[in-house]
């Protein structure tokens, strides 16, 4: 690196293109790109929670096929823009997002631990929604193996409580290799099973292509759907959006998931000096402007756009298939599905068509939310190590010793909201508001504000960005209805207790 007085010229070189990048288009070539799908496969099965195996189930057995644009919409703006945009300035600065978010205008780190904290407040929120059913599924499927004299919420709490522990206890031990390895494959069972449970219960596809089209339509929810949905129907929506896709940590570690995988700019033989170069800079002024130079950067950025791809068409997939499910089957029958039997209800149905439907719709339930509450904790391990690093870079922040406190503190909370036996539905509106709808928004104007610290040259195509601002005023739209809806109910909760 050079002198202060030649920083405004000095810049650095971009790693050559090498392997499949460099050859010309091949069948061989697109088995290689495809080959990389890994962080987005993990992304991807993460987000398949409560959210796609319940709510969005639930929306589709009240609102039929009508709201299956919701979820394209979500798998859009979150799994392709949101995620892009965080991913690529990693790639192409080699900086982790959190060493330059770190110095936003306010109080060092003010944003960082901000979105700790909402992610922290909410979390417990949405594990409980996701283990509580599977607890209630368990004690269904062993019941007749359990000795009797204990109650049946009592049987379910327990179950719930050993599904979390182990979860949390796997998710202490699994490397991130392993994990991207286990993620993969739950996502082959999680798109294989959803399309065969799909195809069985013969939905009417011209009325899903319809849905999936009608954007912005908003079906009044029939008299037979539960009553809080009747009651509060955008703010149902609003929550259904926010649970496709997941919590914002899921797409913030998506940026340090790049730098593990070495792409783009993060390839570089001296990443590190790269990256003290950034952290000096106020803008990204190192990269050599040369078109060149330029266009070898962007090719070197094929495997984040492949694995990006790949995932949002998992997302849309698995989650589609369950929303279509719920309109072809759910709707028909007037299910209301309402406490925590959500999942054990939807398999009594499934036995209804044919038996063999049953075992599909169990193996692919457990899989998803087992593999999602197991990757969590590295996932918010590795956020919070690099955002406190940014942020107090004088003290040493260990990966190790940050799970485990963050793996207690979610399993004492997570024991104290089970046993408080608090509704589904306040659970999953309030996880919905502060993990996805209002920090996901939040976190789309910082991946706006990233892209804008990049030379012009470095920044997305015109294309991408309007597409990204597009999808921060649809994330801004639908945090607002949450928010809204949210404060109006909790206001009238309130208001009945006085």
């Amino acid at each position: 690196m050079q002198s202060e007085e030649n920083q405004k010229t000095e810049s650095v070189d971009i790693p050559p293109v090498t392997g499949p990048y460099a050859e010309p288009w091949s069948l061989k070539k697109i088995i290689a790109l495809a080959a990389v799908f890994g962080p987005a496969a993990i992304v991807a099965s993460v987000s398949i929670g409560a959210g796609e195996t319940i709510v969005v189930v639930r929306a589709g057995a009240w609102a039929g096929y009508n709201l299956l644009w919701l979820v394209l919409l979500s798998c859009v703006v979150k799994g392709i823009f949101v995620t892009y945009l965080l991913g690529r300035y990693t790639a192409v600065s080699g900086e982790y997002i959190g060493h330059r978010l770190v110095k936003l205008p306010g109080p060092r780190g003010w944003f960082l631990i901000a979105i700790v904290i909402f992610e922290m407040v909410g979390a417990p929120l949405a594990w409980v929604p996701i283990g509580k059913p599977c607890g209630a599924l368990l004690h269904h499927l062993f019941r007749d193996a359990l000795p009797s004299g204990i109650s049946q919420p009592v049987w379910e709490n327990l179950i719930t409580s050993c599904f979390i522990t182990l979860a949390l206890l796997f998710g202490l031990r699994i490397s991130f290799e392993k994990l991207e390895k286990q993620q993969l494959i739950i996502c082959a069972i999680l798109v294989v099973g959803t399309i065969i449970g799909t195809l069985m219960v013969r939905p009417d596809f011209g009325k899903a292509l319809v849905g999936t089209l009608r954007f912005g339509h908003l079906p009044e929810f029939p008299e037979w759907a539960p009553q809080d949905a009747v009651e509060n129907p955008l703010l149902t929506m609003a929550t259904a959006f926010g649970y496709v896709g997941g919590s914002v940590m899921g797409y913030i570690v998506y940026a340090n998931w790049v730098g593990i995988h070495r792409w783009g700019m993060t390839s570089h033989r001296s990443i590190e000096d790269v990256r003290k170069l950034a952290g000096e800079r106020d803008r990204i002024d190192y990269l050599p402007e040369q078109p060149e130079q330029v266009s070898q950067l962007r090719q070197i950025l094929a495997p984040l756009r492949w694995d990006i791809g790949m995932g949002a068409i998992v997302l849309f997939i698995v989650t589609g298939a369950f929303m279509i499910s719920g309109a072809a089957v759910l709707y028909g029958m007037q299910s209301t599905f309402e406490g925590w039997s959500l999942l054990t209800d939807q398999a009594s149905v499934w036995q209804n068509i044919h038996g063999s439907l049953v075992w599909v719709y169990y193996i692919c339930i457990i899989v998803a939310l087992w593999g999602t509450l197991q990757a969590l904790p590295e996932i918010y391990a590795r956020v919070m190590q690099e955002f406190f690093q940014a942020v107090w870079p004088q003290r040493e922040w260990r990966y190790g010793t940050l799970r485990k406190w963050i793996c207690l503190y979610i399993f004492i909370t997570t024991m104290v909201l089970i046993w408080l036996n608090i509704p589904f539905d306040i659970l999953t509106q309030i996880a919905g508001f502060i993990l996805a709808n209002f920090s996901i928004a939040i976190m789309m104007l910082a991946a706006l504000y990233l892209n804008a610290k990049l030379p012009r040259v470095y920044r997305t195509r015109p294309f991408m960005f309007f597409g990204a601002l597009i999808s921060a005023g649809v994330l801004i739209v639908f945090a607002g209805i949450s928010g809204w809806g949210l404060s109006v109910k909790v206001a009238k909760l309130i208001s009945g207790w006085f």
